[in-house]
């Protein structure tokens, strides 16, 4: 929205203030919320008026205001198709509990349960209890039914992969026991053959098994690796190395 455009910026910031506090439109910067905020008697002073008081903040310096999406996007039976399609491929396996972590503008469970019904009646996905202790409807590729035999199959291996916690896969607590992590970036969540075993969250970190000693500093290291920028230079990748192991060794 361009704000030069309006005859008065005292009119410009009425009208977005107002439609600021319903959620209608909402600004890039703080810039936005400071020339709502400031007193008029602080105001800076518009063009074509000769007050030399010193301005903090003015709606011709607040950014660009833009109109807010407001509930859902998704409208339609092939936009719904669709995302549903995409859940299928990212996770393989869907079931309503899965969504915890996706976005809150993705279509209701209801909606895409219908889609998973269609596709099951055309032989496209199957309909089954694929994982145990989880109730409703589940739908899975064929292709993902092979692969959780498989893995099922599949003796474990030990491997510690270190998830964000804004990450969808973030599902400690949803499909697991134990406590939720909070879906910031700073946080990790660590998985050990599919479960969480450690939470990295406020500069501290969670076990959630009892490990020995050579687990947890392997599980340290795991977290403490991907909450920090590992840079690609063989110089400052030591330096990286060595401030990871001060940091372990100040926890341990």
């Amino acid at each position: 929205m361009a704000l030069r455009s309006f005859t008065s910026l005292s009119r410009a910031r009425v009208c977005c203030g107002r439609r600021s506090a319903l959620g209608v439109v909402s600004s890039d910067s703080f810039g936005g919320l400071r020339a709502l905020l400031v007193p008029s008697s602080e105001r800076k002073p518009f063009a074509g008026e000769r007050r030399r008081r010193a301005a903090k903040s003015g709606m011709e310096d607040s950014g660009r205001w833009a109109l807010a999406r407001r509930g859902s996007s998704i409208a339609g039976p092939d936009a719904i198709e669709h995302v549903a399609r995409t859940l299928l491929k990212r996770y393989g396996v869907v079931f309503w509990r899965l969504l915890a972590r996706e976005a809150a503008w993705l279509p209701p469970w209801r909606e895409l349960l219908r889609v998973y019904r269609r596709l099951e009646g055309r032989g496209e996905i199957r309909g089954g209890r694929f994982v145990a202790g989880l109730s409703g409807e589940q739908f899975a590729l064929p292709e993902a039914i092979g692969m959780l035999r498989e893995i099922r199959r599949r003796k474990d291996s030990g491997d510690l992969i270190s998830v964000s916690g804004a990450d969808p896969l973030n599902l400690a607590g949803i499909l697991t026991p134990g406590p939720k992590l909070a879906a910031l970036t700073g946080n990790r969540v660590l998985y050990r053959d599919g479960a969480p075993v450690a939470l990295f969250a406020g500069g501290e970190v969670e076990f959630l098994e009892t490990l020995d000693p050579a687990d947890q500093w392997d599980a340290r290291k795991a977290l403490l690796r991907g909450a920090v920028w590992v840079r690609t230079t063989a110089s400052s990748a030591k330096l990286e190395t060595t401030r990871v192991e001060h940091e372990l060794e100040r926890q341990s």
